[in-house]
């Protein structure tokens, strides 16, 4: 791992001829690492409650099966936080380089655990920690490839450069969901015994694939610059997360602005899976209906980051907070409608239902990353943006999966209670992005 790296090449051409490689690295780097991190969430609502905790009631066996999933989450913000510090002393570059591979052997090593049939409560054991390998894994990758993206593009088109990144999550969606459910088309025996087994190993040819990509690209050229400029001052270089930390209040705001961004986003591949195969759609035909609406939802994440582009440049109050909170708005007016054709065993409505929701959902997720990148100075944004962003998944997504299916379990299998809860968390999220500074004029050379 080098020290303080390559600047981009000098000439303009040449300048975004590497913009469009980062931004493609970053993007197939994020599709990968999240393949391999949602592919555990479709596993979780169709195997591992059948594989790993048998003997249990059925909601009782995918409520424990979440509780393993949380454990990715509380895990993210330690990723952020270890790979964080170490991006803003020595560079992004090497840092992305290393979460791919503990995320690609992780994930490979998840399909190697036995069940509970072989070895017992260990198998849960093993999945736990090997999950939490994961948490800390994705929870370094986003910052690094969110800031690669965003420092290496024209200050105009920050939000659709960054938005590539957060493009990845549903890409890697499709792919996780897809494969999937070509495997769990096989006779349902063969599916728990090794069929779910099968898309995890093939995590390591996508990790070689990955290694290729982004050991190719050039460090930050604002970072380096930054880096330069300070040494050449021979100031003494802070840490990170203290910097960060002697200001809280954008931590705060960023992990409240986001959190139900993620905590919808999650809903969808677990509880959402789950709940329509429980009504009567046929379990192959939900999850190919969500690798399809995750699909379409790809070119409407870069659209949200190009919209927020776009309205920054009709006015300096507007950016990328009036599209996320119009996402959020929106979806909460959409959450019956989106259960009631998720209930209705229909797999033309559940795709459906996903769709829309996905589009809608793209609002928020679109501006977000460079909306949580741009709050922070140079030499300690990989840390702030790792951070916070990974406290709001937790705060978001860690348990909302196990808490909604259990409001629905206790409940007599209602709807309402899990309505109301998602409804809540995305008004809090409204406020706290109505009281975050919009950020896209923000100057991403200063150093603190």
């Amino acid at each position: 791992m080098s020290g303080h790296t390559t600047l981009a090449p000098a000439g303009t051409a040449a300048k975004r001829k590497e913009a469009r490689t980062v931004i493609l690295s970053s993007y197939l780097g994020s599709t990968i690492e999240f393949y391999d991190f949602l592919l555990y969430a479709t596993a979780a609502a169709v195997a591992f409650p059948k594989v790993f905790f048998t003997g249990t009631d059925e909601w009782v066996g995918v409520v424990a099966a979440y509780a393993t999933f949380a454990a990715g989450y509380v895990a993210r913000p330690l990723g952020g936080v270890i790979f964080g510090h170490f991006g803003d002393k020595v560079g992004r570059k090497g840092m992305l380089i290393i979460s791919m591979a503990m995320m690609g052997i992780a994930s490979t090593l998840i399909g190697l655990i036995p069940g509970a049939g072989v070895i017992g409560p260990w198998g849960a054991v093993i999945l736990v920690l090997l999950r939490v390998c994961q948490g800390i894994a994705v929870g370094g990758e986003w910052g690094g490839a969110a800031l690669m993206a965003l420092e290496h593009a024209d200050p105009k088109r920050r939000g659709f450069a960054a938005s590539f990144v957060n493009a990845g999550a549903p890409t890697g969606a499709v792919l996780g969901t897809v494969v999937m459910g070509i495997f769990s088309a096989l006779p349902q025996d063969a599916f728990l015994a090794w069929g779910w087994r099968v898309p995890f190993l093939l995590s390591f040819v996508l990790l070689i694939v990955g290694m290729l990509v982004r050991l190719r690209v050039s460090e930050s050229p604002i970072f380096a610059e930054a880096v330069a400029k300070e040494d050449a001052q021979g100031a003494k270089r802070k840490i990170p997360l203290l910097d960060v930390l002697r200001r809280p209040k954008a931590l705060i705001m960023i992990m409240f602005a986001g959190a139900a961004g993620f905590g919808l986003q999650v809903v969808l591949p677990t509880f959402s899976v789950t709940y329509a195969v429980s009504k009567g759609a046929p379990q192959q035909g939900v999850l190919y209906a969500f690798a399809g609406a995750s699909a379409i939802s790809i070119i409407f994440v870069l659209l949200g980051g190009r919209l927020s582009d776009r309205l920054g440049r009709l006015s300096d109050r507007l950016g990328r907070r009036p599209v996320m909170i119009a996402g959020l708005a929106l979806f909460i007016a959409y959450l019956f409608p989106m259960f009631g054709m998720l209930g209705s065993g229909n797999v033309g409505l559940v795709f459906l239902a996903f769709t829309v929701a996905l589009v809608l959902h793209s609002c928020l997720y679109g501006p977000l990353a460079a909306f949580v990148s741009e709050q922070f100075g140079t030499t300690s944004r990989y840390t702030g943006a790792a951070v916070g962003y990974q406290l709001a998944t937790l705060v978001g997504a860690g348990f909302t999966p196990g808490i909604i299916a259990g409001l629905y379990k206790d409940s007599g299998q209602s709807i309402i209670p899990v309505v109301v809860f998602l409804s809540v968390m995305a008004l809090v999220s409204i406020v706290f992005i109505a009281l975050t500074r919009e950020s896209k004029n923000n100057d991403l050379t200063t150093v603190r």
